[in-house]
């Protein structure tokens, strides 16, 4: 984000006056719209309050800004002297657009790591640089050679890719699958929005864990999905909760994340695998497995997916090269039945064409090539020692305020908090701190939960991160009870 130069001989207020006018100027602020409010222009451009009043004062000498009472701060519609009677008024448009945005817990996590890139970041669920294969993966961009062809791929992803795919999925996931089943995606994120798009119709029922990462997404209720909650508990889901569903809402399809699940790290057991399955197959009802995590097991032998027991074909499996190596190169792929493939693929193909080729070479490469396993043996021990450091740092700082059980894989830590606090204050106080993570409420979950991530957060960086939560936590523990004490007094 665009910040004042400090020391400029052009004063802070006028630098901001400068950048407003040229925002206005291009049409990315256009009349009528709503400028952020004095606090908030200063937190984002890290200026005093007085500073921002100023540069408002500037625009509105020019007749570029107005204020209105009650309202806040907008651009001039008789700027420049004309009377913009046709300007299309956009932020309606942005309201009212059929897809939803995110949640506005995600909003805030992410406008805070934008202003701040220092936080100590456990909310995001990517890999750190030091945990990702860079110079194995830039080693084989250099053996790619020249690029031969840049043209449009086939929809279904790289030929290559998806025949690496069917060796790579049987031995490492025991998931049996031939190249014409493999459907490739930019990522989970993608194969879920097509689902939801293009296999289920709005006003259908569906199934999701409960928490689940699913509710942090949108995309089902920009679908018009009703959403019915499974709880989850130790073992995974209950299979008698997914045929009361179906008795009771004719639910059409069954989300699950059995291995490592997001976000509470939980395994689906075995026997429950196969009653699950059991329920499927009887009453017909498709299931999507997304299984983005089980090649993080920490002891290298990751429990077997759904998919691999499927008899039946009532699986659509989802897997990601994000969470095991990179999710910058957006690889991620679907095993489904070829009907499914087809028409998931006829649908993307109107979206943009399909996949860039680059980076579904790359990927193949790396799949083949003798980095893979030293990778994977690397990853888990650094997840390893990072879940160890997050979990005594924890104990120390809140070791009766807090309760977690420690996962075997993935990069998450599912906690409890023992006190009753609000999410938002607890948030802000830790953004205040230089902390972020996830409320347990983005999951779905009641209130009272947290997600911390370790995956990106440097190690060096666990020890303070968790005495700043606790801190945050204390101090909105002490807020709440000012707050009852005055409503008592």
């Amino acid at each position: 984000m665009w910040k004042p130069e400090r020391g400029s001989a052009t004063p802070l207020y006028e630098q901001i006056a400068d950048y407003l006018e040229q925002k206005m100027t291009c049409g990315e602020l256009p009349p009528g719209s709503y400028l952020p409010s004095e606090r908030k222009l200063a937190e984002q451009l890290g200026v005093n309050r007085s500073t921002i009043i100023s540069a408002f004062a500037e625009l509105r000498s020019m007749g570029l800004i107005e204020s209105r009472k009650g309202s806040g701060t907008a651009v001039s519609k008789f700027k420049w002297g004309a009377v913009p009677r046709h300007t299309p008024n956009w932020g309606r448009y942005a309201e009212d657009g059929g897809f939803l945005p995110n949640q506005p817990f995600m909003r805030r996590i992410r406008e805070a790591l934008k202003q701040n890139p220092q936080l100590i970041d456990l909310a995001s669920g990517e890999l750190s640089a030091d945990l990702a294969p860079i110079f194995e993966l830039s080693a084989l961009m250099k053996e790619q050679g020249e690029l031969t062809y840049l043209g449009y791929d086939d929809p279904q992803g790289y030929a290559p890719l998806r025949r690496t795919l069917v060796s790579f999925l049987e031995r490492y996931r025991g998931v049996k699958a031939t190249d014409s089943s493999i459907f490739i995606t930019s990522g989970s994120q993608q194969s879920l929005f097509l689902i939801t798009q293009c296999l289920l119709a709005p006003g259908d029922a569906v199934a999701i864990e409960d928490p689940s990462y699913c509710y942090s997404l949108p995309m089902f209720q920009s679908a018009g999905l009703r959403l019915f909650r499974l709880p989850v508990d130790k073992e995974g889901v209950q299979p008698e909760d997914i045929r009361t569903l179906y008795k009771k809402h004719r639910i059409k399809m069954v989300f699950l994340n059995p291995t490592y699940q997001n976000p509470t790290g939980g395994v689906m057991s075995e026997e429950r695998c196969e009653q699950v399955l059991r329920v499927a197959s009887e009453l017909g009802l498709p299931i999507v497995e997304d299984d983005p995590f089980s090649l993080t097991c920490y002891d290298g032998h990751p429990p077997s997916p759904l998919k691999a027991r499927d008899k039946l074909g009532s699986v659509l499996y989802i897997g990601s090269f994000s969470k095991m190596a990179a999710s910058g190169l957006r690889i991620g792929w679907m095993v489904a039945p070829h009907a499914i493939v087809e028409r998931l693929a006829d649908a993307r193909q109107q979206m943009d064409f399909g996949l860039s080729v680059i980076p579904q070479q790359v990927a193949a490469s790396f799949l083949r090539s003798d980095y893979l396993e030293p990778h994977l043996d690397r990853l888990r021990m650094k997840l390893l020692f990072k879940r160890d450091l997050l979990a005594e740092a924890l104990g120390k700082a809140l070791s009766d305020q807090l309760e977690f059980a420690l996962p075997q894989g993935g990069l998450h830590l599912w906690c409890k908090l023992k006190p009753e606090v609000q999410d938002g204050k607890l948030l802000e106080e830790s953004i205040k701190r230089g902390i972020i993570f996830v409320p347990g409420s983005v999951y779905g979950s009641e209130s009272g939960f947290v997600r911390f991530t370790f995956a990106r957060v440097r190690e060096h960086q666990i020890e303070a991160g968790a005495a700043g939560f606790a801190e945050a936590l204390r101090e909105t523990i002490a807020q709440q009870q000012q707050a009852i004490h005055k409503r008592k007094s």
